[in-house]
């Protein structure tokens, strides 16, 4: 199970990341839509972010080696669900940060998302 939860996380992280380096400024209305809409954006973002975090902390505990890393992004983003839950001013603070001349920050996510998805792919698939 903890292979396929890899394969999981690395095809995710491939589609976000492409977007992200694709697509920014739909990433920054995407962003400033729900930021429009108070604490039901911050929850619908939490509603997002929680069940991929969840899976890969359900599925992948190892704390060990290089494949922690995977199960450092799951907590990761179970605490971010968290914080869009229980502090959502916290979340809209983020968000209306967001401008299209930042745009690029979502690029340069995009990037960080495709180098961990490059990792977690060879983490998978490399010869032991």
């Amino acid at each position: 199970m903890e292979q396929a939860t890899q394969v999981f996380a690395a095809v995710s992280l491939l589609v976000i990341g492409l977007s992200h380096c694709l697509q920014p400024k739909a990433w920054v209305m995407w962003f400033q839509g729900l930021a429009a809409q108070g604490t039901t954006g911050a929850f619908k973002e939490g509603f997002i972010i929680l069940p991929f975090g969840a899976f890969i902390v359900g599925f992948h505990n190892v704390w060990h080696g290089p494949a922690m890393v995977l199960t450092l992004i799951g907590w990761a983003q179970v605490v971010k669900a968290l914080l869009r839950f229980c502090a959502p001013n916290v979340a809209l603070k983020v968000m209306g940060r967001v401008s299209i001349a930042r745009a690029w920050q979502f690029q340069v996510a995009g990037v960080f998302a495709l180098a961990l998805s490059g990792f977690l792919f060879w983490l998978r698939f490399a010869p032991e």
